[in-house]
């Protein structure tokens, strides 16, 4: 998906301020979780048909913004639409109607009092325009704890402000100069330090992560068999999507209001909804979820809840951002400051040197942790479908394919790292889509053999 310089070195003490161009990512991101919704019949909310692409562009543009309203952190800034524009106006516009070049917003609320966690999702449209269906304005408990994080399917997104917006929300995009590209979060510490405080007084217990149909624990966020090169990106976000072009936030009312049209679901390709819907569903496992306050009487997963249960519950070796993640690289070269702010945004502990967080022993534990559990899972995954039909053709194909494509040089670059090819080796049809694997060249079956 994304390009880095194959001379990775600690970034030095001073550099010249480099431009505001964050470099150019791939247009589709095709080794994270599907990002094509398919048609919602309204009459039946979860009732689905073929997929259908209502797109805008002509040439989507693949760097977008978000312009961040005013007080983000309250109610009415939750309730207030984000808007959608190009980074530059003259590279093209940008649509959230356009699979590849929608964002998305994903928020989370603790209350102190109770130690209670809830969701609620901001709506994107695009900018000047309206949404479908207003947004509701949630009811926060007193004194409470909110946090926004943000993804994207296109390559860049940049948070904009709007009268100090950004300050008030505590908001992190990257660094100065060099922005993380799909990924960006508003009080991200603050939350985490308060539900971290919970856990340990014993107020907030994450739900245990059980046990999988393959004999294994549950993964998380930070199994070497979930993650990529780019961890710990993007939201679970859905939103819906008319046919003329707006959109509302994804709740039974929402649908309901909607009835006798056609809409899509438009969702964000991340490793959340990777692990939340595509893989939990086939190793019989379940989520994280809480109230939704934006869906009275319905639960959602969510990116904060993940890394809380991966932090509480994940066994060694535990996956963390690595220096060598596109993500955190800035001008193509370590930057422990840019990692350490990535890190802080979700719940990872920041590190004093490149080495604490080496690439070298990422792409190990792929190989010895990662590999070998997608293909034990074959029997389970090969039977589901992918989340996107263009890199696989089932479940399993496209976990092969995506890890293939973490491992190589337009990524972690682990060839040169650890001096082996992958251990896992895809075949595509004409089409290109991955159909059959091989571990240490061995054919896989349906079976993991």
């Amino acid at each position: 998906m994304k390009t880095l310089s194959r001379q990775l070195v600690p970034e030095p003490a001073y550099k010249p301020p480099e431009p505001s161009k964050q470099k150019h990512f791939s247009p589709v991101k095709l080794i994270s979780f599907g990002i094509i919704g398919a048609i919602v019949i309204v009459a039946g909310f979860f009732a689905v048909a073929r997929p259908v692409f209502f797109s805008h562009a002509d040439t989507p543009n693949p760097d977008c913004a978000l312009i961040v309203p005013n007080d983000p952190l309250s109610a009415q800034g939750l309730a207030t639409p984000y808007q959608l524009t190009a980074a530059d106006p003259a590279n093209g516009s940008c649509n959230e109607a356009t699979a590849t070049q929608a964002a998305f917003v994903q928020g989370a609320i603790f209350d102190p009092a109770t130690s209670q966690i809830s969701v609620y999702n901001p709506l994107v449209v695009d900018k000047d325009t309206q949404p479908a269906i207003l947004p509701i304005v949630p009811q926060l408990p007193a004194n409470a704890v909110v946090a926004l994080w943000f993804g994207s399917n296109g390559n860049t997104l940049t948070l904009q402000d709007t009268n100090g917006s950004l300050n008030q929300g505590k908001c992190v995009n990257g660094v100065r100069g060099s922005i993380f590209g799909q990924f960006a979060y508003c009080n991200a510490p603050a939350f985490f330090r308060a539900t971290n405080s919970a856990i340990a007084a014993g107020t907030l217990v994450p739900p245990a992560l059980g046990m999988a149909m393959d004999g294994q624990t549950c993964p998380t966020v930070r199994d070497f068999s979930v993650v990529d090169q780019d961890q710990s990106d993007n939201v679970t976000t859905t939103y819906l999507v008319t046919a003329d072009g707006t959109t509302a936030q994804m709740t039974a009312a929402n649908v309901a209001a909607l009835q006798n049209m056609q809409v899509k679901t438009t969702v964000n390709g991340s490793d959340n909804r990777l692990l939340d819907v595509a893989l939990d569903g086939a190793l019989g496992c379940s989520p994280w979820t809480v109230a939704d306050l934006a869906n009275p009487g319905q639960m959602a997963s969510a990116l904060p809840l993940n890394e809380l249960q991966a932090a509480a519950y994940q066994a060694a070796p535990v996956a963390l951002v690595p220096a060598n993640d596109p993500m955190v690289l800035k001008n193509n070269n370590i930057s422990v400051n840019k990692l350490n702010q990535y890190r802080r945004g979700v719940n990872q502990p920041p590190v004093d040197n490149a080495d604490a967080a080496s690439g070298t022993m990422y792409c190990q534990n792929m190989v010895n942790v990662g590999a070998p559990r997608i293909v034990a899972d074959a029997a389970l995954t090969s039977k589901r479908q992918s989340p996107d039909p263009n890199v696989g053709n089932n479940l399993f194909t496209f976990l092969a394919q995506r890890f293939v494509n973490a491992y190589g040089p337009d990524n972690l670059n682990c060839v040169q790292l650890l001096g082996q090819p992958s251990p896992l080796a895809t075949t595509q049809d004409a089409n290109g889509v991955a159909i059959t694997v091989t571990f240490n060249g061995q054919p896989v079956n349906n079976q993991g053999a």
